[in-house]
Protein backbone atom coordinates (compact mmCIF):
# COMPACT_ATOMS: atom_id res chain seq x y z
CA UNK A 1 0.00 0.00 0.00
CA UNK A 2 2.53 2.57 0.78
CA UNK A 3 4.39 2.33 -2.64
CA UNK A 4 1.08 2.86 -3.80
CA UNK A 5 0.37 5.97 -1.60
CA UNK A 6 4.31 7.30 -3.03
CA UNK A 7 2.59 6.81 -6.77
CA UNK A 8 -0.41 8.92 -6.14
CA UNK A 9 1.35 11.52 -3.22
CA UNK A 10 3.07 13.36 -6.17
CA UNK A 11 0.19 13.50 -8.57
CA UNK A 12 -2.49 14.65 -6.09
CA UNK A 13 -0.09 17.17 -4.72
CA UNK A 14 0.14 18.89 -8.03
CA UNK A 15 -3.45 19.06 -7.72
CA UNK A 16 -3.22 20.38 -4.54
CA UNK A 17 -0.71 23.12 -4.99
CA UNK A 18 -2.35 23.99 -7.84
CA UNK A 19 -5.96 24.31 -5.62
CA UNK A 20 -4.43 26.29 -2.99
CA UNK A 21 -1.97 28.74 -5.58
CA UNK A 22 -5.01 29.85 -6.51
CA UNK A 23 -7.16 30.21 -3.63
CA UNK A 24 -3.77 32.29 -2.08
CA UNK A 25 -2.75 34.23 -5.35
CA UNK A 26 -6.08 35.62 -6.67
CA UNK A 27 -6.07 35.92 -10.23
CA UNK A 28 -9.23 36.00 -12.73
CA UNK A 29 -10.06 32.81 -14.17
CA UNK A 30 -9.35 34.17 -17.48
CA UNK A 31 -5.41 34.14 -16.35
CA UNK A 32 -5.41 30.25 -17.18
CA UNK A 33 -6.27 30.70 -20.74
CA UNK A 34 -2.46 30.44 -22.32
CA UNK A 35 -1.55 27.65 -19.94
CA UNK A 36 -4.62 25.89 -20.73
CA UNK A 37 -3.92 26.40 -24.54
CA UNK A 38 -0.82 24.84 -23.78
CA UNK A 39 -1.46 21.76 -22.55
CA UNK A 40 -3.93 21.20 -25.08
CA UNK A 41 -2.60 22.83 -27.77
CA UNK A 42 1.36 21.55 -27.75
CA UNK A 43 2.44 19.30 -24.43
CA UNK A 44 -0.62 16.81 -24.01
CA UNK A 45 -0.60 16.35 -28.30
CA UNK A 46 3.24 16.10 -27.88
CA UNK A 47 3.33 13.43 -25.44
CA UNK A 48 0.29 11.48 -27.10
CA UNK A 49 2.60 11.53 -30.63
CA UNK A 50 6.32 10.99 -28.97
CA UNK A 51 4.17 7.35 -27.39
CA UNK A 52 2.49 6.59 -30.71
CA UNK A 53 5.12 6.75 -32.99
CA UNK A 54 6.56 4.85 -31.52
CA UNK A 55 4.77 1.60 -31.35
CA UNK A 56 4.33 -1.10 -33.63
CA UNK A 57 0.97 -0.93 -35.99
CA UNK A 58 -0.37 -3.68 -35.05
CA UNK A 59 -0.51 -2.17 -31.57
CA UNK A 60 -2.39 0.79 -32.65
CA UNK A 61 -4.74 -1.52 -34.89
CA UNK A 62 -6.21 -2.73 -31.97
CA UNK A 63 -9.96 -0.88 -32.20
CA UNK A 64 -11.70 -3.78 -30.53
CA UNK A 65 -10.19 -2.75 -27.36
CA UNK A 66 -11.06 1.15 -27.97
CA UNK A 67 -14.74 -0.20 -28.76
CA UNK A 68 -15.05 -2.00 -25.50
CA UNK A 69 -13.91 0.73 -23.45
CA UNK A 70 -16.36 2.76 -25.13
CA UNK A 71 -19.07 0.55 -24.58
CA UNK A 72 -18.20 0.25 -20.74
CA UNK A 73 -18.48 4.25 -20.66
CA UNK A 74 -21.59 4.31 -22.39
CA UNK A 75 -22.95 1.40 -20.30
CA UNK A 76 -22.64 4.06 -17.41
CA UNK A 77 -24.11 7.09 -19.51
CA UNK A 78 -26.94 5.10 -20.38
CA UNK A 79 -27.86 3.84 -16.83
CA UNK A 80 -27.92 7.44 -15.45
CA UNK A 81 -29.41 8.69 -18.47
CA UNK A 82 -32.46 6.42 -18.14
CA UNK A 83 -32.23 6.96 -14.02
CA UNK A 84 -32.36 10.71 -15.10
CA UNK A 85 -35.55 10.92 -17.39
CA UNK A 86 -37.90 7.92 -16.50
CA UNK A 87 -36.92 8.15 -12.14
CA UNK A 88 -35.93 11.35 -11.75
CA UNK A 89 -38.19 13.22 -14.30
CA UNK A 90 -35.61 15.57 -15.50
CA UNK A 91 -35.05 17.30 -19.02
CA UNK A 92 -33.00 15.39 -21.52
CA UNK A 93 -30.92 18.44 -21.52
CA UNK A 94 -30.14 18.34 -17.57
CA UNK A 95 -30.22 13.95 -17.56
CA UNK A 96 -27.20 14.52 -20.51
CA UNK A 97 -25.24 16.19 -18.56
CA UNK A 98 -25.53 14.78 -15.68
CA UNK A 99 -24.57 11.49 -17.48
CA UNK A 100 -21.34 13.19 -18.61
CA UNK A 101 -20.62 13.40 -15.14
CA UNK A 102 -21.28 10.03 -14.23
CA UNK A 103 -19.01 8.56 -17.03
CA UNK A 104 -16.43 11.18 -18.47
CA UNK A 105 -13.85 10.65 -16.59
CA UNK A 106 -10.99 13.41 -16.59
CA UNK A 107 -8.78 11.35 -18.76
CA UNK A 108 -7.16 14.52 -20.75
CA UNK A 109 -5.74 16.15 -17.81
CA UNK A 110 -5.18 13.08 -15.24
CA UNK A 111 -5.02 9.61 -17.68
CA UNK A 112 -1.58 10.10 -19.39
CA UNK A 113 0.33 11.03 -16.59
CA UNK A 114 -1.04 8.60 -14.12
CA UNK A 115 -0.82 5.62 -15.95
CA UNK A 116 2.65 6.14 -17.23
CA UNK A 117 3.75 6.80 -13.98
CA UNK A 118 1.75 3.48 -12.57
CA UNK A 119 2.55 1.13 -15.26
CA UNK A 120 5.48 2.95 -17.81
CA UNK A 121 5.49 3.20 -21.12
CA UNK A 122 3.78 -0.36 -21.59
CA UNK A 123 0.20 2.19 -21.08
CA UNK A 124 1.41 4.81 -23.65
CA UNK A 125 -0.76 3.15 -26.36
CA UNK A 126 -3.85 2.01 -24.69
CA UNK A 127 -4.63 5.61 -23.00
CA UNK A 128 -3.57 7.60 -26.09
CA UNK A 129 -6.58 5.59 -27.41
CA UNK A 130 -8.65 5.92 -25.22
CA UNK A 131 -8.35 9.49 -24.76
CA UNK A 132 -8.25 10.51 -28.47
CA UNK A 133 -11.76 8.34 -29.45
CA UNK A 134 -13.33 8.45 -26.36
CA UNK A 135 -12.86 12.64 -26.37
CA UNK A 136 -13.97 12.53 -30.30
CA UNK A 137 -16.93 9.89 -29.36
CA UNK A 138 -18.15 12.80 -26.60
CA UNK A 139 -17.72 15.82 -28.92
CA UNK A 140 -20.01 13.78 -30.99
CA UNK A 141 -22.76 12.68 -28.09
CA UNK A 142 -22.84 16.53 -26.26
CA UNK A 143 -24.08 18.27 -29.26
CA UNK A 144 -26.25 15.72 -31.21
CA UNK A 145 -28.07 14.96 -27.27
CA UNK A 146 -28.34 18.98 -27.26
CA UNK A 147 -29.81 18.81 -30.28
CA UNK A 148 -32.45 16.44 -29.42
CA UNK A 149 -33.30 18.23 -26.67
CA UNK A 150 -33.79 21.33 -28.34
CA UNK A 151 -31.05 23.36 -26.83
CA UNK A 152 -28.99 23.33 -29.50
CA UNK A 153 -30.28 25.62 -32.66
CA UNK A 154 -27.79 24.76 -35.26
CA UNK A 155 -29.51 23.20 -38.24
CA UNK A 156 -28.66 19.20 -38.84
CA UNK A 157 -26.54 20.04 -41.25
CA UNK A 158 -24.77 22.84 -39.82
CA UNK A 159 -24.60 20.98 -36.87
CA UNK A 160 -23.03 17.89 -38.20
CA UNK A 161 -20.14 19.99 -40.19
CA UNK A 162 -19.44 22.04 -36.53
CA UNK A 163 -18.98 18.53 -34.96
CA UNK A 164 -16.61 17.21 -38.15
CA UNK A 165 -14.80 20.01 -37.78
CA UNK A 166 -14.45 19.71 -34.27
CA UNK A 167 -13.50 16.25 -34.00
CA UNK A 168 -10.67 16.64 -36.64
CA UNK A 169 -9.30 19.66 -35.51
CA UNK A 170 -8.76 18.75 -32.21
CA UNK A 171 -5.20 18.31 -31.38
CA UNK A 172 -5.58 15.23 -29.47
CA UNK A 173 -6.95 13.91 -32.72
CA UNK A 174 -4.29 15.27 -35.53
CA UNK A 175 -1.55 14.47 -32.91
CA UNK A 176 -2.41 10.57 -33.06
CA UNK A 177 -3.09 10.48 -36.38
CA UNK A 178 0.71 12.42 -36.76
CA UNK A 179 1.75 9.29 -34.86
CA UNK A 180 0.14 6.86 -36.47
CA UNK A 181 1.92 8.43 -39.96
CA UNK A 182 5.02 8.10 -38.15
CA UNK A 183 4.46 4.63 -36.57
CA UNK A 184 3.24 3.22 -40.33
CA UNK A 185 6.45 4.97 -42.17
CA UNK A 186 9.23 4.19 -39.41
CA UNK A 187 9.85 8.37 -39.91
CA UNK A 188 12.19 9.45 -37.58
CA UNK A 189 12.27 13.18 -36.83
CA UNK A 190 15.32 15.33 -36.95
CA UNK A 191 17.01 14.95 -33.24
CA UNK A 192 16.14 18.78 -32.81
CA UNK A 193 12.64 18.18 -33.17
CA UNK A 194 12.53 15.58 -31.63
CA UNK A 195 13.78 16.85 -28.46
CA UNK A 196 11.45 19.59 -28.66
CA UNK A 197 8.72 16.67 -28.72
CA UNK A 198 10.33 15.53 -25.23
CA UNK A 199 10.59 18.58 -23.63
CA UNK A 200 7.03 18.99 -23.98
CA UNK A 201 5.96 15.95 -23.18
CA UNK A 202 7.19 16.09 -19.88
CA UNK A 203 5.80 19.44 -19.25
CA UNK A 204 2.33 17.88 -20.15
CA UNK A 205 1.65 15.94 -16.20
CA UNK A 206 2.68 18.91 -13.76
CA UNK A 207 1.07 21.45 -15.82
CA UNK A 208 -2.40 19.44 -16.85
CA UNK A 209 -2.32 18.49 -12.49
CA UNK A 210 -1.63 22.21 -11.53
CA UNK A 211 -4.05 23.61 -13.77
CA UNK A 212 -6.67 21.17 -12.96
CA UNK A 213 -6.27 22.24 -9.02
CA UNK A 214 -6.47 25.49 -10.29
CA UNK A 215 -9.94 24.95 -11.72
CA UNK A 216 -11.29 23.15 -9.28
CA UNK A 217 -10.46 26.09 -7.22
CA UNK A 218 -12.28 29.00 -9.17
CA UNK A 219 -15.29 26.44 -9.57
CA UNK A 220 -16.53 25.88 -5.50
CA UNK A 221 -19.68 24.09 -4.62
CA UNK A 222 -22.40 26.23 -4.57
CA UNK A 223 -25.14 23.52 -5.59
CA UNK A 224 -25.49 20.09 -4.96
CA UNK A 225 -28.92 18.02 -5.90
CA UNK A 226 -29.99 14.41 -5.15
CA UNK A 227 -28.17 13.59 -8.10
CA UNK A 228 -24.68 13.47 -6.70
CA UNK A 229 -25.83 10.75 -4.08
CA UNK A 230 -25.69 8.15 -7.23
CA UNK A 231 -23.53 10.00 -9.82
CA UNK A 232 -20.54 10.11 -8.15
CA UNK A 233 -20.40 6.37 -7.06
CA UNK A 234 -21.28 6.08 -10.90
CA UNK A 235 -18.03 7.26 -12.10
CA UNK A 236 -15.67 6.24 -8.88
CA UNK A 237 -16.68 2.50 -8.36
CA UNK A 238 -19.34 1.27 -11.24
CA UNK A 239 -17.37 2.80 -14.63
CA UNK A 240 -13.98 1.21 -13.83
CA UNK A 241 -16.09 -2.30 -12.36
CA UNK A 242 -17.72 -2.45 -15.42
CA UNK A 243 -14.94 -1.72 -17.58
CA UNK A 244 -12.85 -4.86 -16.50
CA UNK A 245 -15.72 -6.69 -17.17
CA UNK A 246 -16.62 -5.77 -20.20
CA UNK A 247 -12.45 -5.78 -20.94
CA UNK A 248 -12.15 -9.53 -19.49
CA UNK A 249 -15.26 -11.11 -20.75
CA UNK A 250 -15.28 -9.28 -24.41
CA UNK A 251 -11.81 -9.72 -25.60
CA UNK A 252 -8.04 -11.42 -25.63
CA UNK A 253 -6.58 -8.17 -24.38
CA UNK A 254 -3.00 -7.37 -22.76
CA UNK A 255 -3.33 -7.38 -18.61
CA UNK A 256 -1.89 -3.61 -18.56
CA UNK A 257 -3.82 -2.62 -21.38
CA UNK A 258 -6.80 -3.83 -19.01
CA UNK A 259 -5.63 -2.26 -16.31
CA UNK A 260 -4.76 0.99 -17.76
CA UNK A 261 -8.63 1.30 -19.15
CA UNK A 262 -9.65 0.42 -15.61
CA UNK A 263 -7.37 3.44 -14.20
CA UNK A 264 -8.98 5.92 -16.63
CA UNK A 265 -12.49 4.35 -15.71
CA UNK A 266 -11.83 5.42 -12.56
CA UNK A 267 -11.13 8.99 -12.49
CA UNK A 268 -12.86 11.82 -11.45
CA UNK A 269 -15.43 13.53 -13.72
CA UNK A 270 -13.91 15.52 -16.44
CA UNK A 271 -13.60 19.20 -16.15
CA UNK A 272 -14.92 19.32 -19.79
CA UNK A 273 -18.34 18.22 -18.58
CA UNK A 274 -18.81 22.03 -16.61
CA UNK A 275 -17.83 23.02 -20.57
CA UNK A 276 -20.71 21.33 -22.14
CA UNK A 277 -23.07 22.52 -19.34
CA UNK A 278 -21.97 25.96 -19.46
CA UNK A 279 -22.31 25.83 -23.35
CA UNK A 280 -25.70 24.81 -23.47
CA UNK A 281 -26.41 26.42 -19.70
CA UNK A 282 -27.98 23.49 -18.24
CA UNK A 283 -26.82 22.03 -14.92
CA UNK A 284 -23.61 24.19 -14.41
CA UNK A 285 -23.31 24.78 -10.86
CA UNK A 286 -24.14 21.05 -9.72
CA UNK A 287 -21.51 19.73 -12.82
CA UNK A 288 -18.94 21.94 -10.99
CA UNK A 289 -19.84 20.59 -8.11
CA UNK A 290 -19.74 16.70 -9.16
CA UNK A 291 -16.41 17.50 -10.20
CA UNK A 292 -14.95 18.85 -7.14
CA UNK A 293 -16.80 15.98 -5.26
CA UNK A 294 -15.51 13.44 -7.60
CA UNK A 295 -11.67 14.60 -7.17
CA UNK A 296 -11.53 14.96 -3.51
CA UNK A 297 -12.77 11.30 -3.38
CA UNK A 298 -11.08 10.23 -5.82
CA UNK A 299 -8.08 10.10 -3.54
CA UNK A 300 -9.50 7.23 -1.84
CA UNK A 301 -11.22 5.55 -4.52
CA UNK A 302 -8.28 5.87 -6.57
CA UNK A 303 -5.84 3.91 -4.03
CA UNK A 304 -8.39 0.66 -3.75
CA UNK A 305 -8.35 0.35 -7.49
CA UNK A 306 -4.62 0.90 -7.91
CA UNK A 307 -4.23 -2.12 -4.72
CA UNK A 308 -6.85 -4.36 -6.40
CA UNK A 309 -4.76 -4.12 -10.12
CA UNK A 310 -2.19 -4.29 -8.24
CA UNK A 311 -3.07 -7.38 -6.57
CA UNK A 312 -4.27 -8.99 -10.06
CA UNK A 313 -1.65 -7.87 -11.52
CA UNK A 314 0.59 -10.17 -9.07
Amino acid sequence: MSDIISLLLPFFGMILIGYVAAKLIRQPAEAMGWLNVFIIYAALPALFFKLISKTPMEQLARMDFVGTSLLATYSIFALLFVIGVFIRKNSIAETTIQSFAGSYGNIGYMGPGLSLLVFGETAAVPVALIVCLENATHFIVAPAMMAIAGGDKRSPLKLAADILKKVLTHPFILAVIAGFLAAGTSWEPPLAFQRLIDYLAQTAAPCALFAMGVTLALWPIKRLSVEMAYIVPAKLILHPLVAYLFLTSFGTFDPIWIYSAVLLAALPTATNVFVIGQQYQVWQERASASILISTVLSVVTLTAVLYIVRQLAG
